[in-house]
C-alpha cells in the first residue's frame, strides 16, 4: 500500500550557514558599523539569539535573517517571531525559537483536514510524523497538494513516499 510521511525538519547545516552569512553581511552593512550586533544560533535548545542597539536595526537584522535563510533553502515560517523582545541594560535582546517538527496540535489539525477532504486515504500521528497511507498514489498526491494549499503556518516536507 503506498504510504508517505508529512514532516516539519530544519536542516541544522543549512541554518548554521544561514546564520554565519547574516553574521558577514552585518560586519561589512554601513548602518552597522560600530555597533554591537550578536547572533547567536543555540543549537540544543534550535534558538537563535539576538542582541542589537536599538529596535529598528533588530527588525534589520531580522529581515537579513529571514532573507538569507530563504536563499538558503529554508522556509521563513521556520522562525517563531511571537516571542517579544526585551531591553536589557543598552541592548535589545530578542530570541526567535526554531520550529522543528510537527507539535500535537498542528499534526491534529493536518489528521482532520485529510479526513474533511473526503480523500481515500488513512492519516496516522506518529509522534512528530504524520504518516499518510491509500490505495492509489493519485490520492496521495492530491493529499500533498491539499497540505500545500492548506497554510498551516508551518513548513512542512514530503518524504519517504513508497509504493
Amino acid at each position: 500500500m503506498p504510504s508517505f510521511d508529512i514532516v516539519s525538519k530544519v536542516d541544522l547545516q543549512t541554518l548554521d550557514n544561514a546564520i554565519n552569512t547574516v553574521k558577514k553581511e552585518i560586519t561589512t552593512r554601513y548602518d552597522f558599523k560600530g555597533s554591537h550586533v550578536s547572533i547567536e544560533l543555540d543549537k540544543k535548545e534550535l534558538v537563535v539569539k539576538l542582541e542589537v542597539e536599538s529596535e529598528m536595526k533588530l527588525d534589520q537584522v531580522i529581515e537579513v535573517l529571514i532573507s538569507r535563510s530563504m536563499r538558503q533553502g529554508l522556509d521563513a515560517t521556520i522562525f517563531d517571531q511571537g516571542k517579544e523582545h526585551f531591553q536589557s541594560g543598552k541592548v535589545v535582546k530578542k530570541e526567535i525559537p526554531v520550529r522543528n517538527g510537527i507539535k500535537q496540535e498542528d499534526a491534529k489539525k493536518i489528521v482532520k483536514m485529510i479526513k474533511d477532504s473526503g480523500l481515500k486515504v488513512q492519516a496516522a500521528i506518529m509522534d512528530d510524523i504524520v504518516r499518510v497511507t491509500g490505495k492509489k498514489i493519485d490520492d496521495l498526491q492530491d493529499v500533498i497538494q491539499l497540505c500545500r494549499g492548506g497554510n498551516l503556518g508551518i513548513p512542512l516536507q514530503y518524504v519517504n513516499m513508497k509504493s
